[in-house]
């Protein structure tokens, strides 16, 4: 889908022509954001053939992995959050059902290949998303959206990994797949964020402590995946007990963190609540520097899109940060004055970039060209769907909890088999029952002691 750097040479005169018919988007106007985002979310779907005959609900196939259908889905909750319109519901709520897996956990063994926690986390984060914003319930024979979040955290929980490293989840949940002793920070950053709005929704505390379990781990000095200055980097590798890194920023990694911690400063109070302000200011500065760089407010994939190798993966990351730095508006509402016209300056630049394809407002990755960069897919539909939708945050509800308007039905024992009572258990060494992540921009390269990653 994505056309080389060769051919984007050659095709320069045709990306300026599509330039001069770009998405148009008044962000004045709530209902020119709707419609751009509609037509964004039109996009997106225009690569989906599960609802095709013969098609599968919830997969968009190759080269789509299966986790990305999940955080696809997720935006299109977010688009009926925002837009109040249900033409993708039924869609969505059919995807969303189809890919449960045999345990209603978000683990279907056909997936089994490239199944990791993050895989697996980002299609119970869309169930959890369902439950905040009272999405449409499933009919009632059917798993809950907040039951559906409850059984990924319980099955994730378990595999809490103490064999090294001193805790965490691994990137991939079984052993025989490739990446198996590699520690990421989007498996344990989706891990956290769960676990906060898990805590948020239901006002049961164990959720927290293991958010704060996650956060003390994740960012203790011996394992590093939060640095001193709050950089999320990649990972680590457990063959040599976390000891070295993968330097890697990638915006995803610091959205989900930053999410969660919002989320945390909105559950605590006094001291605690203080100590997640200065954890959640000091993320989004750190994004700020990172992600909008050399004073521009227009968000970059700063690891790979000045060089135009993004990986199919990676094209869409722009989205989650965009996601998730709208929702922790309303977790920290301190956060709105600094976020917002980033969000803006994003979304202004994201709809010139859609200015491309037969349409004229096909979506690029880059959105810091002035045109569409002749990339399409995806990615880059949702990312440009996510950011731009995002600035409809202040004419809706913040998310709703138990007793506070939620509707989702949830289970503490889900995806336990109905034998445990939830996540009141300790993490305990897991051997053979790893976890861990998405299929990254990463891939092996060498042994040193032990697979090490790095980025294509």
């Amino acid at each position: 889908m994505k056309l080389r750097t060769t051919a984007r040479a050659l095709c320069s005169a045709l990306l300026a022509a599509h330039s001069a018919s770009a998405l148009e988007l008044d962000l004045d106007d709530k209902q020119s954001i709707k419609d751009a985002a509609r037509t964004a979310a039109d996009g997106m779907m225009a690569f989906y053939p599960g609802n095709l005959t013969g098609g599968i609900p919830g997969l968009f196939g190759d080269p789509y992995y299966w986790w990305e259908a999940g955080a696809a889905f997720g935006a299109l909750i977010d688009y009926w959050y925002y837009t109040g319109d249900s033409t993708y519901n039924d869609v969505t709520t059919e995807a969303m059902l189809f890919q449960v897996g045999e345990d209603d956990n978000y683990m279907p063994q056909n997936q089994s290949k490239s199944l990791g926690n993050d895989d697996q986390a980002f299609w119970g984060i869309a169930a959890m998303s369902a439950a905040e914003v009272a999405f449409p319930n499933p009919p009632k024979d059917k798993p809950q959206w907040l039951a559906l979040a409850q059984a990924v955290f319980n099955s994730q929980a378990a595999r809490w990994n103490t064999d090294a490293c001193g805790g965490g989840l691994k990137w991939q949940i079984f052993s025989f797949n490739t990446g198996y002793t590699y520690r990421n920070s989007i498996s344990n950053g989706c891990f956290f964020n769960l676990a906060a709005r898990l805590g948020a929704y239901t006002h049961n505390e164990t959720y927290l402590k293991w958010a704060d379990r996650t956060w003390e781990w994740a960012t203790n000095p011996d394992i590093g995946l939060i640095g001193e200055g709050y950089q999320v980097y990649d990972g680590t590798n457990d063959v040599k007990n976390c000891t070295g890194l993968n330097p890697v920023q990638w915006t995803y990694n610091t959205g989900v963190f930053l999410l969660g911690a919002a989320t945390m400063w909105n559950q605590t109070t006094g001291p605690e609540q203080d100590l997640w302000e200065t954890r959640t200011q000091a993320l989004l500065d750190a994004a700020v520097k990172f992600f909008f760089t050399d004073g521009s407010t227009i968000m970059t994939e700063a690891a790979c899109e000045p060089r135009g190798n993004c990986n199919v993966d990676q094209r869409s990351f722009k989205a989650y940060l965009s996601r998730w730095m709208a929702a922790t508006t309303k977790a920290a509402p301190w956060t709105h004055d600094q976020i917002m016209p980033l969000l803006q300056s994003s979304a202004q630049a994201a709809a010139t970039s859609c200015s491309g394809g037969d349409t004229g407002t096909t979506c690029g990755m880059r959105w810091t060209t002035g045109s569409w960069d002749g990339d399409t897919g995806v990615g880059e539909q949702m990312s440009a769907l996510e950011v731009m939708q995002s600035n409809l945050i202040d004419d809706v509800d913040g998310p709703v909890s138990q007793g506070q308007g939620g509707i989702s039905k949830g289970d503490p024992s889900a995806g336990t088999g109905g034998d445990d009572p939830g996540p009141s258990y300790e993490p305990v060494g897991t051997g053979d029952k790893a976890g861990a992540g998405i299929l990254t921009a990463l891939v092996v390269v060498g042994i040193l002691g032990g697979a090490w990653w790095l980025v294509r």
